[in-house]
């Protein structure tokens, strides 16, 4: 189970697929690719940083099953404490300490995505 910082900001993770909720507050879509199937008026998404995305190298290596999901992670992690992607963590940072932040993915295993990361991140928190 991850655990937050006592003041972690309102961070959740839904399938760019599932219909808005009203409490989603700022919806951000943190794919590099726009999800099949779905329409840009119907997703409802405010924010589309796509420096926050793994590059594709990495998402690559992880769909082949070339690593495990702690070592994609650890990857990850490493990508957003570097340049653009630093910089768009540090301005999610901001968004979801001013409100609720959905992150939105097309991801079928979100709790081994790079959303997950994403949201560990966010909240301050360390798999």
């Amino acid at each position: 189970m991850t655990k937050s910082a006592p003041d972690a900001p309102a961070v959740r993770i839904r399938r760019i697929y599932e219909p808005p909720a009203p409490d989603d507050g700022t919806r951000v879509l943190v794919d590099r690719l726009w999800p099949r199937g779905i329409a840009k008026a119907d997703a409802h998404v405010d924010e589309w940083p796509k420096a926050l995305t793994p590059s594709t190298e990495l998402r690559k290596w992880y769909h082949a099953g070339e690593g495990t999901y702690a070592q994609f992670a650890r990857r990850y992690r490493a990508e957003l404490a570097e340049g653009e992607a630093a910089e768009a963590l540090e301005g999610l940072r901001s968004v979801a300490a001013a409100g609720p932040v959905t992150l939105l993915t097309a991801s079928k295993d979100v709790e081994h995505s790079h959303a997950a990361v994403l949201v560990e991140e966010l909240r301050g928190a360390k798999g």
